[in-house]
């Protein structure tokens, strides 16, 4: 049995997968499937987010040992999780089975306007500074992370998530800075890799994972029309790739 470990990004929580965690117990039939928060969000939004991506990775591994789900771990991971996912592979490849790495943005290789697109700077600084109800909150982030039309009824689900568990001012912007900071290692971390984007990613340049891909010489594969949020727009998509390739590393 294989144990796959799930991860967001910015401000994000585990239940923002939706649909993702059942396709992918689906096409990896003997899979362990875990969701974890990252402190400051979900469950953990009474945390204080750490301003060092080491230590939400450290996090992570402490919750794995509470519950008692022992590595090696596949890691699939979303933006400044998958930073998470890469410094925990590069601190511990022992525990780590592989990586799929989904939109993400990683220091030395890409430049801060194409880690985080200029356009957005003022909407998310509005998000991260004023009051806001949580409906339009959703649909400020759904619009700078989907392609697609969100039904109603799944923008008054995710203002539902925002209401439980709202992730402060505070913590946002500590996820930020640690995102900023972060610097992956050149060579990138010595276990199985699978990079996937949108190309129409309007949060974060799509030539980020592409770069990526090619100075780490991993696997790769592109969504041609998904927006940031991936798995929202496609997890079926996402799910198949995932499992294409754990098939590879099958011995």
């Amino acid at each position: 049995m294989s144990t796959w470990i799930l991860l967001r990004g910015l401000t994000r929580e585990s239940r923002h997968w939706g649909d993702f965690p059942a396709l992918l117990q689906h096409e990896c039939a003997t899979a362990q499937v875990q969701a974890l928060d990252l402190p400051g969000n979900g469950s953990l939004n009474d945390q204080q987010s750490p301003t060092q991506v080491a230590d939400m990775a450290q996090s992570c591994r402490s919750q794995l040992g509470e519950r008692r789900v022992a590595p090696p771990y596949f890691i699939v991971a979303m933006s400044l999780g998958a930073m998470v996912a890469v410094d925990w592979a590069t601190r511990h490849p022992d525990e780590v089975a592989g990586c799929v790495l989904i939109n993400t943005s990683l220091r030395p290789f890409s430049p801060f306007y194409h880690r985080l697109k200029p356009r957005n700077y003022l909407p998310l600084i509005d998000l991260l500074l004023r009051k806001r109800d949580a409906e339009y909150r959703e649909r400020t982030v759904l619009h700078l992370t989907s392609r697609h039309a969100v039904a109603p009824e799944k923008l008054a689900e995710l203002a539902g998530y925002a209401r439980q568990s709202p992730v402060s001012s505070g913590n946002a912007l500590r996820q930020l800075l640690a995102a900023a900071r972060y610097a992956a290692p050149a060579a990138g971390p010595p276990v199985p890799v699978l990079i996937l984007n949108s190309a129409e990613d309007r949060l974060v340049d799509p030539r980020c994972s592409r770069r990526l891909a090619a100075r780490w010489h991993t696997a790769f594969a592109e969504h041609p029309t998904a927006g940031h949020d991936l798995p929202l727009d496609d997890a079926a998509w996402v799910a198949r790739q995932v499992g294409s390739w754990a098939q590879t590393l099958a011995p």
